[in-house]
């Protein structure tokens, strides 16, 4: 499964990717990473298609990610979940603003972010089962 991860601080992406590693849960696929550094980059990624889910980070200059995630949100036929990266547990409220799908924290739990990610991968695989 393809996951974007958006950050425009390439420490912050080898974080995320070192951090959920090859495959969150044994259940699933083995991610494929694509990492964009900058908002313009994320909306043409998007615009091509097959991204199963996305990662933001919060605090990504000049456009932070939950205005990115918002953005996809609105604007996006089929926006896959977004898992948002925040820094203070208190931005929970700008996480819900921006319609994140789910939300971790920093420092990076892999567990956590494995564990959220796992749960976005899911979902997304049981929206595309046909209906019986």
């Amino acid at each position: 499964m393809k996951v974007l991860v958006y950050s425009d601080d390439a420490n912050t992406r080898a974080q995320i990717r070192l951090a959920v590693g090859r495959r969150p849960a044994a259940d699933l696929p083995q991610v494929e990473f694509v990492e964009r550094a900058t908002q313009p980059a994320v909306v043409e990624r998007l615009d091509e298609g097959g991204i199963d889910v996305m990662i933001v980070d919060a605090e990504a200059q000049p456009a932070g990610g939950l205005g990115v995630c918002r953005q996809a949100k609105d604007e996006v036929y089929d926006c896959p979940p977004v898992l948002a990266v925040i820094a203070r547990r208190d931005d929970g409220w700008l996480a819900t603003w921006s319609r994140a799908d789910a939300v971790v924290s920093l420092p990076l739990d892999p567990m956590a972010l494995a564990n959220a990610l796992a749960g976005l991968m899911r979902r997304r695989v049981q929206n595309r089962l046909p209906a019986l």
